[in-house]
């Protein structure tokens, strides 16, 4: 396998990687633009150091880098994560009542994900959202399986306390 300095590794590590990479970051962090900052500074960081990683290692060096720049960025400012309200684009043909009752639904979820702890919160975002295996979140945040089980079973029992109908 050839070198992460070669421009055709560092963009096909780029290709495969960046928007997990933000999304990762984005359930952490709650806010886009900071999501970006980290992605770039995180490949950035690995342009810098393409030669002391090997392309294997590439992937889970993003994730850390990513993440530590998230653990200073939090420790200088509390963030609230905000969650798109992904209905608010389509045009619904619903009666007003139903509208109503999506919308309370919605802020009932935003609220109960919101309380989560932030480890169960991106586990479950991760998952549910993105579609990632519990193998490749507990690879992301360098944890066992076992442990992302937990978060997961920990977060599903919170939102049904808290939710009707999940």
């Amino acid at each position: 396998m050839g070198n992460v300095c070669e421009e055709h590794i560092f963009s096909s590590i780029f290709k495969d990687n960046s928007k997990t990479v933000f999304n990762y970051i984005y359930y952490k962090f709650g806010n886009e633009e900071k999501a970006n900052d980290a992605v770039q500074e995180a490949f950035v960081k690995l342009w810098e150091n393409c030669a002391k990683v090997a392309p294997e290692k590439a992937r889970s060096y993003l994730y850390t880098v990513a993440n530590n720049l998230y653990l200073n960025v939090i420790k200088a400012e509390k963030v609230r994560l905000k969650y798109a309200d992904q209905h608010s684009n389509s045009i619904n043909q619903e009666s007003p009542e139903y509208v109503l009752e999506e919308k309370q639904f919605q802020k009932k979820l935003d609220d109960a994900l919101d309380a989560l702890p932030e480890n169960q919160r991106t586990t479950f975002l991760l998952n549910r959202i993105d579609g990632k295996k519990y193998s490749e979140i507990a690879e992301m945040e360098g944890v066992s399986v076992k442990a992302i089980e937990k978060r997961m079973h920990l977060a599903l029992k919170t939102l049904r306390e808290q939710i009707d109908g999940i």
